[in-house]
């Protein structure tokens, strides 16, 4: 029981970034631009999180610093491909190459390449600590609760119930009917891309800010990819893309229990590490047939 339990709560702390991420991710591809950016978005909001917090001693203000990051980062997105037209592949590979060399650069210039700062992580709720072993469940960050309890629930809302999901569901299918109908299709990606982007770069600081309360190099550890994965896998919704950050980090959080297990000792530290990995791919490759992506995904749109 208490194997499992542990196993469980790990698999939800471990979700929160990948969430966060896909969550953002999936309001970017739906209105058709796919943001190859989250990679540094997610590292990004992790450094800057993590200084914020570093200079004043708060978390909070750390969280907000990451928001901020996020919300530029989205918009400088939205300028190369919604403004300038830019190709969506070089200006997302830009974005994250430029952002990780950025945010590498100002930890040197703030951290001088000292000893590993740390900071006061956020404190883990639990509402339900009276249950015994099964209440170490519920032992989890309050960015792990608002995840789950508030984020997903509004965008799954937002993105199909609200008129605003229906715009940018429809400058993703078809901009020009959509500018037809006056749907200002310019400010509807932008305003995805820079809402997907402050949900990418929560993502990345709940890293530092709760997990680790530390920052180091290559932090994000190519979770943004996993997302991009998991926003196909879920074929642009919300429910399926959590249920595949779920099921990837629940493998992510067994193989590093396997490797404590007797029954497990002679398999190769690699093979266990590529695990979840190897899932993520398996998944794709079962699911990712016949995928109707967005009508818009990848085209630039110049009214005319």
């Amino acid at each position: 029981m208490i194997f499992f339990v542990d196993l469980i709560a790990a698999t939800l702390r471990n979700a929160t970034p990948l969430v966060y991420g896909t969550v953002g991710e999936t309001y970017s591809e739906r209105s058709g631009v796919l943001n190859l950016g989250i990679e540094g978005t997610m590292y990004a909001g992790a450094f800057a999180g993590f200084a914020a917090a570093w200079a004043t001693g708060s978390p909070l203000v750390g969280l907000a610093t990451a928001i901020v990051v996020g919300l530029a980062a989205g918009a400088i997105m939205a300028l190369l491909t919604v403004t300038l037209g830019a190709n969506q592949h070089v200006s997302g590979i830009g974005l994250t190459i430029g952002l990780i060399g950025l945010s590498e650069f100002v930890n040197r210039l703030i951290f001088q390449g000292g000893d590993l700062q740390r900071i006061e992580p956020m404190s883990t709720l639990n509402p339900f600590g009276g249950l015994g072993e099964i209440g170490a469940l519920f032992d989890q960050y309050a960015l792990t609760w608002i995840a789950f309890l508030l984020v997903v629930p509004v965008a799954w809302w937002i993105l199909q119930r609200s008129s605003f999901g229906l715009e940018i569901r429809a400058v993703g299918e078809n901009p020009e009917a959509a500018d037809a109908a006056g749907v200002n299709v310019t400010r509807t990606r932008y305003l995805a891309l820079m809402i997907g982007g402050s949900l990418m770069a929560v993502g990345g600081a709940f890293i530092t800010l709760a997990l680790l309360g530390s920052f180091t190099l290559d932090i994000i550890a190519g979770r943004g990819w996993v997302c991009v994965a998991l926003v196909i896998f879920g074929r642009w919704r919300i429910g399926r893309g959590v249920i595949g950050a779920l099921l990837f980090s629940l493998i992510f959080s067994l193989q590093f229990r396997l490797r404590i297990l007797p029954e497990f000792s002679a398999l190769p530290f690699e093979l266990l590490l590529a695990l979840p990995y190897l899932v993520v791919i398996a998944a794709l490759a079962l699911s990712g047939r016949n995928v109707a992506y967005p009508g818009a995904y990848l085209k630039p749109y110049r009214r005319s």
